[in-house]
């Protein structure tokens, strides 16, 4: 495959989770929904990071932030907060002694602002790639 065709792959699976979440918010899931709004951005992040780096295989992380260390992109210490809160997302839909928790934390107000400042991020990130 082409360098072009892997960053294609992430942009499209990409975009595929970040319709799995709006529809999983759309249905009341907030904890649902702010798990693959994380694996939006991860996806996101590992095209950008293909197109930056000479191989075609971004690691093996879930980690938002170390992802975008890895690229060119210039963050300003609110986008690495972002990625930061982001962050908890991954843990908190993978386990549940975390799920649970977040439950009482994310109800619709509060995952609607994180996902609209997730829509601004991938809309970035998606404007700085190939």
């Amino acid at each position: 495959m082409l360098k072009s065709q892997y960053i294609d792959y992430w942009k499209i699976s990409a975009a595929k989770s970040w319709q799995a979440s709006r529809h999983l918010f759309e249905k009341g899931d907030f904890v649902e929904s702010l798990f693959f709004a994380h694996l939006t951005l991860e996806k996101i992040l590992k095209a950008k990071w293909v197109a930056d780096n000479s191989t075609d295989f971004p690691p093996r992380t879930h980690n938002l932030q170390i992802l975008a260390q890895q690229t060119t992109l210039t963050l300003t210490p609110a986008q690495m907060t972002f990625l930061e809160q982001m962050n908890t997302f991954q843990m908190d839909g993978r386990y549940p002694d975390y799920h649970f928790g977040i439950y009482q934390m994310f109800q619709e107000p509060q995952t609607k602002l994180v996902l609209e400042e997730t829509e601004i991020f991938y809309l970035w990130l998606l404007s700085n790639l190939p």
